[in-house]
């Protein structure tokens, strides 16, 4: 018999709303006896089903759910048609990039499912209990889709073990994926390696401000902190800046980063290995400064209870940043954490301005591009945003 998840009154509003997500506090009970990530009909207080979601037991986010209709059955078919039409929409992609993301979780209608398109290959990230349980089905829907030779898994995020989830990696479908995969954007080329690195490889999210980099490098000097792959550097230098300096923590990213110059027939400039906040602060005693600041640190706010703290972090690097910006230079800073809304994060921004004593205005703004979307129903599918900031 099918377990069935009832609601506390009043909590099926949000249900009706087409919001994916139900809370612990929101349970009054379950009936039946639903193991990690089994299929669960989701019922008012009253008895009335109102669609069928993913169990999580361990989990302060108790359920996800695939469908708002109380006779909609979760089965391969619907899986599968799922990641296909997902990855359909993406098709008009194909004219700038050979690197999309194919499914977007919840926003896609494939809770906890990740998947990324660097070229030939994609790289899956299953990011609940739920997703875990139709692994099988997604990969073979997306080994599948025309030109794919490879599906490898990269379930190895901390989101996992807040539902009691071990990480793992590997070959799920196809060949065994090589050292490193090129890929295409604008006309720049990139090495992805599919084994290694943060998020699945490379940060598919930050393809608007790449563009905005290549429109805005010439002829300023470039400061890249968190630089990872390397790709503003690399950009920044494409177009004309005069120098490039990248500041990151890990050597192997910046290695990856040499690798790209290298692919794009650029030099790749100074390079920096360590702690952000630590060299920040010894380039700030050196009275350094630069035309041009890139700051997408990695999300500071996994949770809820984090945010208090990653709000003063995200104010240490913009003060940072603020008192290296040269007079007329531009500051472009992000946050993907999704705990930390863009009013907030502009307002963070702001009085690390204030505090460095500059002048900054609001010249552009990011979000995510078109394939993250951003369920009118679920905003807190809406993780990125930045801001393009100019100095007096």
């Amino acid at each position: 018999m099918e377990a069935t998840l009832v609601l506390r009154p009043g909590r099926e509003k949000s249900v009706r709303r087409h919001h994916p997500w139900i809370f612990s506090g929101g349970v009054a009970r379950v009936d039946g006896s639903p193991t990690a990530g089994d299929t669960v009909r989701v019922a008012s207080s009253t008895g009335e089903v109102l669609g069928r979601a993913s169990f999580a037991p361990a989990s302060q986010l108790r359920a996800r759910l695939w469908t708002f209709e109380g006779d909609t059955v979760v089965d391969d078919a619907l899986v599968t048609a799922r990641v296909l039409a997902a990855a359909a929409r993406r098709d008009r992609l194909s004219a700038i990039t050979d690197a999309v993301r194919l499914v977007f979780s919840e926003a896609d209608g494939v809770p906890g499912v990740i998947a990324d398109r660097y070229g030939d290959l994609v790289v899956l990230q299953l990011g609940s209990a739920g997703a875990d349980q139709w692994r099988e089905v997604v990969a073979d829907a997306l080994f599948s889709l025309p030109g794919v030779r490879t599906v490898y898994e990269r379930s190895d995020i901390d989101a996992r073990q807040r539902e009691d989830l071990r990480p793992r990696t590997g070959l799920l479908r196809g060949d065994a994926p090589p050292d490193e995969t090129i890929i295409t954007e604008a006309g720049m080329r990139y090495a992805v390696g599919a084994a290694e690195g943060q998020k699945t490889g490379f940060y598919l999210d930050q393809r608007h401000a790449r563009a905005s980099v290549a429109a805005v490098a010439a002829g300023r000097s470039v400061l890249n902190a968190f630089s990872y792959t390397g790709a503003f550097s690399v950009i920044a230098a494409a177009n004309g800046a005069t120098s490039v300096t990248s500041l990151d923590s890990s050597g192997p990213a910046l290695v990856g980063a040499r690798r790209n110059a290298e692919l794009n027939g650029v030099e790749v400039g100074e390079q920096i290995e360590g702690d952000a906040f630590a060299e920040l602060r010894t380039l700030r005693d050196r009275a350094r400064s630069y035309d041009l600041i890139l700051l997408d640190p990695p999300k500071l706010a996994q949770t809820e209870a984090q945010v208090a703290r990653a709000t003063r972090a995200y104010k240490d690097l913009n003060l940072l940043a603020a008192k290296l910006l040269a007079p007329g230079g531009i500051l472009m800073t992000f946050s993907c954490s999704g705990g930390v809304s863009a009013e907030l994060f502009q307002k963070v921004v702001a009085g690390a301005a204030l505090d460095a004593k500059r002048d900054l205005r609001i010249i552009g703004r990011f979000d995510q591009p078109s394939d993250h979307p951003v369920p009118l129903t679920f905003p807190e599918a809406a993780y990125l945003k930045g801001l393009t900031l100019q100095a007096e």
